[in-house]
């Protein structure tokens, strides 16, 4: 991903992070990969990239739907009429945390007429100030200082998950769950957690369980993708599919976290 551009600067150029954990892993991937991740796969659908580098343990994965992130997208600009209750709402329902100073990807802080935001696949958060309801200027700020630094005419909102948290997304992981999982839910940690509306860790591995249909990545790419093949992929999957297996078989007994084959 960086040295094709030294040869093809016309080229945009984009990678699909891992998520850096093994398989059912009990811990989250970094929010910084998943910010990337979601970035990556909305400027795929958009067609907003020309060369796509994505490791081939990495494109095994099922994802969420292109719907999903088609639906938990939406943009500021500067000059709006903005409702901060609304979008406080908007927010929460795509997966973001009130926090009292933004410093991550998926935080937002409201203090009066500024709105700190960390939006998903951004490099930099935005600070927004309102005159009344209207949006008067966006502007970027450092983390560290907290000093904005320039401005910009509109912000991009990514969901801040790979999965759907709101009542849907939540009632629909339970119903899937008593569906696959033998016994009873209540006496599951992660069951109790989505229902707490809490985010277990490691529950990116019951991404199906959010969806009626998950997708692979080919369902984000367009028409006539040319797929080029860059050293033993075949080793590199069947590997993987091993270490999977192994994994499975070694973690399946908790009942309290029961896995998805």
């Amino acid at each position: 991903a960086a040295e094709i551009p030294w040869f093809a600067p016309e080229l945009r150029v984009a990678l699909l992070p891992d998520w850096e954990t093994l398989p059912y892993d009990q811990f989250s991937p970094h929010q910084d990969l998943v910010s990337e991740r979601l970035a990556t796969l909305y400027r795929v659908s958009r067609g907003d990239c020309d060369v796509l580098v994505v490791a081939a343990t990495t494109a095994l994965s099922r994802l969420a739907p292109p719907s999903y992130l088609a639906a938990f997208t939406f943009f500021l600009t500067q000059g709006e009429t903005l409702d901060v209750d609304a979008l406080r709402a908007q927010l929460a329902l795509a997966g973001y945390s009130h926090v009292t100073q933004v410093v991550s990807p998926g935080e937002f802080s409201v203090r009066g007429g500024l709105i700190d935001l960390f939006p998903m696949g951004s490099a930099l958060p935005y600070r927004i100030d309102l005159f009344d309801n209207d949006v008067e200027t966006i502007k970027t700020f450092d983390v560290d200082t907290q000093r904005t630094l320039y401005p910009v005419p509109n912000v991009r909102l990514l969901p801040a998950r790979e999965f759907p948290l709101d009542d849907a997304g939540r009632t629909r992981f339970r119903s899937r769950f008593r569906e696959v999982f033998e016994g009873d839910p209540s006496r599951s940690s992660l069951y109790k957690d989505i229902s707490a509306g809490v985010v277990p860790a490691g529950i990116e591995y019951y991404l199906p369980l959010f969806f009626e249909h998950t997708a692979t990545l080919a369902d984000y790419l367009p028409p006539a993708t040319v797929v080029a093949l860059h050293g033993d992929v075949r080793g590199a999957i069947g590997h993987f599919w091993q270490d999977t297996e192994a994994r499975y078989r070694l973690l399946r007994g908790d009942k309290a976290r029961p896995l998805l084959p």
